[in-house]
């Protein structure tokens, strides 16, 4: 499996496989998010389209990055998010470049969204569809986040079937801007707790697949056949 590690700008091509990597915090608050019930998120393309959607679903909440602002529920921040039932809810996600690099993807075949808490299930994943090439869309710092890219590759390890040891990476992600920015309470909208839960190595037994769904692209649990909940 050949594997290619790129930022939003750098991706000019459409991905056979696109993994897209957002630790700190978009796809760790996803997943939680899941985990907390919620059925679907929509990967929304800006604030005012995730208002808009509010607009037309009141049921659906709203999440962003920053500070809270009028018309939205929630925050970036899987802290401030875990205690919170989203049984059967929508969940409409705008983050700073999570959700940009998922939409930059958004006509490949197969887009998943990951961060360390779903790494294995989307290795898992990797390695059941056994393509050919994998391209990691880094999201974070034009490509350089370390936190995003110690975990793609981590994943893009796992999925070619090595047995990785995943401290160096863990470690990596801790040394990292975002996680210091996060613990000094530099970002609005988060919390200290927020380094320590994107940091659960396999926390969920589930990976994330985004498919256009009534041009809406949408984000959904997947369980790899070889996760051990499957």
């Amino acid at each position: 499996m050949r594997t290619r590690f790129l930022g939003i700008a750098e991706v000019t091509d459409v991905p056979d496989v696109a993994v897209v990597v957002d630790v700190m915090r978009a796809y760790t608050v996803a997943a939680w998010a899941f985990t907390r019930g919620a059925e679907r998120v929509v990967l929304a393309e800006s604030l005012e389209d995730a208002l808009a959607q509010k607009t037309r679903h009141p049921d659906w909440v709203t999440l962003k990055d920053g500070s809270p602002a009028p018309g939205f529920d929630l925050v970036n921040s899987p802290a401030l998010l875990r205690n919170t039932d989203l049984s059967g809810r929508t969940v409409v996600q705008k983050t700073t470049a999570g959700t940009v690099g998922a939409l930059a993807v958004k006509d490949a075949p197969l887009v998943l969204c990951a961060s360390f808490v779903v790494a294995e299930a989307t290795a898992g994943l990797l390695r059941e569809r056994a393509p050919r090439e994998v391209t990691f869309v880094v999201t974070g710092g034009s490509g350089r986040a370390e936190e995003d890219l110690a975990c793609a590759e981590y994943i893009a390890g796992r999925a070619g079937g090595d047995a990785v040891n995943a401290d160096p990476y863990l470690r990596r992600a801790a040394a990292s801007r975002s996680a210091a920015e996060l613990t000094q309470g530099v970002r609005e909208g988060s919390s200290p707790e927020d380094v320590a839960l994107c940091l659960e190595l396999d926390r969920f037994p589930f990976a994330m697949a985004a498919t256009v769904e009534s041009s809406l692209m949408v984000l959904r649990q997947v369980t790899p056949t070889d996760s051990p909940s499957a």
